[in-house]
């Protein structure tokens, strides 16, 4: 399990620290802090390729690279709107001379280039070349970021992720890394549907493809964070159509090292078994009511008999598997614990008041994460320290089941 219940006096302990001592529950009338979901929401940024995540704030930004040059050279470079580079670049000295921006070398470079183009696109005219450069170009610009899919490592060329990104290095992932690719998601659609739906998109997506790479959470780090590298309008314009999903060190200099991918190309049978019985019991935690039972005692009762359901399910499921090894004996014992802390939540969810109600969810929640868990998944070769949680993850008026960048 990975799923710590909401702290607070009338709550129950965290099943991530040594159990403590239960007292009486103080009258409903204390406030509760509220549980947030275990990815805090973090600041978003743009970027000619925008990068969404936990990102840093460095002490001295540099001055801003002027928009304009870069757009000159990009265009004298393409070559099939040299006209047009020549004159952004012009109009970009003379910004970059009143704003004291940076970027007079790429304007002057787009200028240069773009005279160039002129005489290529001369000759391209009479030979019928245009347009197939057109589609070339077109055709690369189609798909994902930087040509990245699902499984690739990279770094990125410069400061990281704190700054624009604009182009990335694939890397081996044995050895040490910037960044992985954990998914992408495909967008459609003439024109740019802003930075608002992308976004939403990629919280929404990436979050469940990080499920399916990374099967594990316990094996996912505190230093393990996710980014998400979007289009933007300009990049839109060019045929860019791929949000790509990224595990990314939390340290702006850090690294990671090894692949995090553990689903069914990289996990055994019994692996994937025991982790896909987990998350079906996590889901169903995750989905604690909002409000606390001192507020809403029969939505906590529902929630309480939905947890009884999903224990006994996969109990059954753990006890139905034919494991190899040792594992067998490791694992019946995790589904016994299952089943006790399933007669406590039966008994919580037809409690008849609060403090009944708190009795059984205690208990109900002291094998998460206990003992058996841990011999189950040290007899299984899985990762055996659990995921901690810091006091920032919980906030009051905070939706539990809700998602966001951090890991």
């Amino acid at each position: 399990m990975s799923i710590p219940p909401p702290p607070g006096p009338q709550q129950p302990q965290d099943p991530y620290q040594p159990p403590q001592p239960q007292g009486a529950y103080p009258p409903p009338s204390y406030p509760q802090p509220q549980p947030q979901g275990p990815y805090p929401q973090a600041p978003y940024g743009a970027a000619p390729y925008q990068v969404w995540g936990q990102g840093y704030t460095p002490f001295a930004r540099p001055a801003p690279v002027n928009g304009v040059a870069i757009a000159a050279l990009v265009l004298g470079l393409l070559c099939f709107l040299p006209a047009v580079g020549l004159v952004l670049g012009i109009i970009a000295l003379v910004q970059i001379k009143k704003r004291g921006e940076r970027g007079k070398g790429l304007a002057i470079a787009g200028a240069v280039v773009s005279s160039l183009g002129l005489a290529l696109w001369v000759v391209s005219l009479s030979t019928n070349a245009a347009s197939d450069i057109w589609e070339g170009v077109k055709e690369g610009a189609r798909g994902s970021s930087y040509s990245l899919v699902k499984g690739d490592c990279f770094d990125v060329p410069g400061a990281g992720f704190d700054q624009d990104v604009y182009d990335v290095d694939k890397v081996p992932c044995s050895g040490a890394h910037e960044g992985e690719v954990f998914g992408t998601v495909p967008l459609s659609g003439e024109d740019y549907p802003g930075d608002g739906y992308v976004t939403d998109r990629a919280e929404d997506e990436c979050w469940t493809l990080q499920d399916g790479y990374a099967m594990d959470p316990w094996a996912l780090t505190d230093e393990v964070e996710v980014f998400y590298l979007t289009p933007t309008a300009d990049s839109w314009a060019w045929g860019d159509r791929m949000i790509t999903c990224v595990f990314a060190h939390t340290d702006e200099s850090g690294t990671l090292t090894g692949s995090l991918r553990a689903d069914a190309s990289t996990l055994d049978a019994d692996q994937v078994a025991f982790l896909e019985a987990m998350d079906a019991v996590d889901e169903v935690l995750y989905e604690e009511p909002e409000d606390y039972a001192e507020e809403d005692l029969d939505a906590n009762k529902d929630w309480a008999a939905d947890v009884r359901d999903v224990l006994g399910e996969q109990a059954e499921a753990l006890r139905g598997h034919p494991w190899s090894g040792d594992a067998e004996k490791s694992v019946v014992a995790l589904a016994k614990d299952m089943e006790a802390a399933r007669a406590d939540w039966a008994k919580a969810a037809t409690a008849g008041d609060v403090d009944t109600f708190y009795l059984h969810y205690d208990s109900g929640y002291e094998y998460v994460d206990g003992d058996t868990t841990v011999a189950a998944r040290e007899a299984l070769d899985l990762a055996t320290t659990p995921p901690s949680y810091d006091e920032d993850d919980y906030d009051t008026g905070s939706d539990s089941g809700s998602g966001s960048e951090d890991v």
